[in-house]
């Protein structure tokens, strides 16, 4: 699946969400539109390029999972998460 593809339902289905409620809904638009930033900023990719990594499908549903669980990306001993942030780094290619 390709990034450009995932609905805010997908997200609402792989956090459990069953709750259909427009204040819930906008919360999750807001979290896909947020997620697609931050890894279009982490990697330097286009959305064109991010839809030709299907890996990083996964680092949104993850991320959009953590920011509605959290209400906040986890950070544990100064660390991000190790999976998430490999995958990232994969495919970055604005690195200084």
């Amino acid at each position: 699946m390709k990034i450009s593809e995932i609905t805010i339902q997908e997200l609402k289905d792989y956090a459990h969400e069953l709750n259909d409620d427009p204040e819930i809904n906008r919360t999750f638009t807001n979290i896909l539109m947020a997620c697609k930033a931050y890894i279009k900023g982490y990697t330097g990719l286009t959305l064109e390029q991010m839809d030709n990594k299907e890996d990083l499908t996964m680092v949104l549903m993850v991320l959009a999972n953590e920011l509605y669980e959290n209400r906040s990306y986890t950070v544990q001993n100064d660390k991000v998460n190790t999976v998430i942030k490999s995958i990232l780094d994969m495919y970055s290619v604005n690195l200084l």
